[in-house]
């Protein structure tokens, strides 16, 4: 029986901005060791349907792009699939042309045909020189007259490891109308719904999905697939455990496909993922890659990991992200030819068999940050790998425009953190963990940023609590860092009102030679700086004037930790530039932060060997089903 593996694909929206990641109608050369373009024709009229395309007589297309290439080496490491038929069918007089490329990103031809008429053309690839890395692709070449591309697929012979379809799990929180359009989307893509059991949307909130004009057309397309599951806000831990739990009922169900709602998706993406979890050949985290929904060229997120002795994520070649690929397609982009294994996934759109479920549990209850990689870190304890798997992805705003750190969310940033490295630290202590949380708190400080100092202290003595604060405070903790808000004026964004807001001594600004290229103080200059700042701060008070107005300004990117503290009040812009926040030094809070910083992490430095054991034992049954039961059942 023959199985696709991979359908060729063309854009859901008639969007110029997605045409690179699809298809690539142009002609690059280089030229004094820079890529140039030498040819650009690429029109969206010439896109004929979903799986359809015309190339324009004497023209090139390539499908070596992101969603079209076959990520060979993927296939070749995680599954025992070593046979792929590539079959690809045209009309018209042309060429095809049939490429691979290795870990190094060199390119090689594999084969060369020419086609005249209406044909099906088969090429027989063997994964067995792809370990290191490489894709596989083809390209068109149309002759004299215009050709048309009808379609081409992936497909093997061979049986999947396992069966059963998903469960899509969407959380939400007030945000319907991404939802309808992931459900609408869902709904006109059968190869897509073919693997496909059950869509629950955990609606948390009160602006709610079924209660959208386009919703009940939405749901008659979709039938019993579709299921609307209501509760309080528990987060995106409490959201996405009730979506694991309900999966473990669908005996239909091998897998659940983690959906954030706040996104735009690709619906090959979710057939792929699937289809690459059925013939893993172990249990497999397959998760999925993050384009800029703000930016749909840009690819934000890849293969990410846990480092052990910080213990903080990070993407694996971090200085290499945001990839634009309006800018370097993938053949251009020899790095991207790299197998890049990785720790974990965000559940932005991860997929998690039902093996791992019922092995490890449902998610922790963190509400959120932390609870993606925390999980992946469990299953892989448990033998349960995650694959980032390219041509798999979607869209979600990113994070340029975002400071999650200074908001409400810093509290879970310091706690899920701090929590993880209990459970999962493989280094005495946690390693740097508590320097490096330690530093935070000092940069916040330096800053003049008081409440995310206050909310990761209140992270701090909730981890010291024990672990049954967790589940305790799970519909509570975010209404409560939110209200602390109240008590510090650095959180208040001023909007703008026609009349410019300004500072005493005007905006600073600082010249940045490259993307990564900073003035910060490093070595002993780094040291002396912090010391003479921390000693500045605890003993002058600010004077009057830089009270009652700004001394300076700065933009968002601009307002480093080792810039803002030098002033005694500064005029900001807020990452998503919205408005303006007032940071003002406050010597009486300073100094009591400063302390309950250094007695906070003295003690969980002291208490870590006890901590992390308690929490160990109590992991079980914090993220047990029938402890996940009992609260869903509590909450309504």
């Amino acid at each position: 029986m023959t199985h696709v593996l991979q359908n060729v694909v063309f854009p859901l929206d008639r969007d110029p901005d997605l045409l690179p990641l699809y298809v690539d109608p142009e002609t690059w050369s280089v030229i004094d060791e820079e890529p140039v373009r030498v040819s650009n024709r690429a029109q969206l009229g010439n896109i004929l349907d979903r799986r359809r395309a015309r190339v324009l007589a004497g023209r090139r297309v390539s499908f070596g792009t992101y969603f079209n290439a076959f990520p060979a080496s993927y296939w070749q490491h995680w599954t025992p699939v070593r046979d792929v038929r590539l079959t690809v069918r045209t009309s018209g007089p042309a060429t095809i042309l049939v490429y691979r490329s290795n870990g190094s990103g060199a390119r090689q031809r594999l084969e060369t045909r020419e086609v005249d008429g209406v044909t099906s053309s088969d090429f027989d690839v063997v994964l067995d020189q792809y370990s290191d890395g490489g894709w596989i692709w083809f390209d068109i070449v149309a002759d004299e007259k215009n050709a048309v591309f009808e379609g081409a697929e992936w497909t093997t012979e061979q049986e999947p490891v396992r069966e059963g379809k998903a469960s899509i799990g969407i959380t939400t929180y007030n945000k319907p109308d991404y939802c309808i359009w992931t459900l609408k989307n869902l709904a006109e893509a059968p190869e897509a719904l073919e693997f496909v059991d059950r869509i629950f949307i955990i609606d948390q909130g009160d602006k709610r999905v079924d209660a959208q004009e386009l919703f009940p057309e939405v749901a008659a397309q979709l039938g019993d697939t579709l299921q609307i599951i209501s509760q309080p806000n528990l987060g995106g831990s409490g959201g996405f455990a009730r979506a694991m739990a309900e999966t473990l009922e669908r005996p239909e169900s091998g897998f659940v496909q983690l959906l954030d709602d706040d996104v735009r998706i690709e619906p090959e993406s979710i057939r792929r993922s699937i289809v690459f979890g059925r013939y893993a050949s172990v249990p497999t985290i397959v998760g999925a890659h993050m384009f800029d929904l703000l930016d749909r060229p840009k690819l934000h997120a890849w293969a990410e990991v846990v480092d052990d002795v910080p213990f903080m994520w990070r993407a694996l070649y971090q200085e290499k992200l945001p990839h634009d690929f309006s800018a370097s397609n993938l053949r251009q982009s020899k790095m991207l030819h790299m197998r890049l294994d990785s720790d974990y996934n965000g559940w932005w759109m991860c997929l998690i068999p039902v093996e791992a479920l019922r092995e490890v549990g449902l998610s922790l209850p963190a509400f959120i940050k932390w609870d993606d990689a925390e999980y992946c870190l469990r299953a892989r304890d448990a033998g349960i790998p995650t694959v980032s798997m390219p041509g798999v992805a979607l869209w979600h705003v990113s994070w340029v425009g975002k400071d999650d750190t200074i908001d409400w969310q810093a509290y879970f940033h310091a706690r899920n953190r701090i929590v993880a490295g209990l459970l999962h630290s493989r280094v005495p202590g946690g390693g740097t963990l508590l320097r490096h949380s330690r530093r935070v708190d000092l940069k916040h400080l330096m800053m003049m940023q008081y409440y995310p100092v206050a909310l990761r202290h209140r992270a701090l003595r909730d981890v010291l609590s024990g672990p049954a604060h967790m589940r305790g405070n799970l519909a509570t903790a975010m209404p409560a860092a939110r209200a602390l808000q109240k008590q510090f004026p650095e959180t208040v964004i001023i909007k703008d009102t026609g009349v410019p807001m300004r500072s005493r001594r005007g905006r600073q600004v600082f010249k940045q030679q490259k993307r990564h290229d900073f003035d910060s103080p490093t070595g002993l200059r780094l040291r002396w700086f912090t010391a003479s700042t921390l000693i500045a701060h605890w003993l002058h008070k600010p004077k009057p004037e830089n009270l009652a107005h700004p001394e300076v300004e700065f933009g968002k990117d601009d307002a480093h930790w080792w810039r803002l503290p030098v002033f005694d009040s500064a005029l900001v812009s807020a990452a998503d530039g919205s408005g303006k926040n007032i940071y003002t030094r406050d010597r009486a809070k300073y100094r009591r932060l400063l302390v309950d910083t250094v007695r906070l992490h003295r003690r969980l430095r002291r208490e870590w060997p006890r901590l992390s054991e308690e929490y160990r034992k109590a992991l079980p049954g914090l993220v047990s089903r029938e402890a996940w039961q009992t609260t869903f059942e509590e909450s309504k």
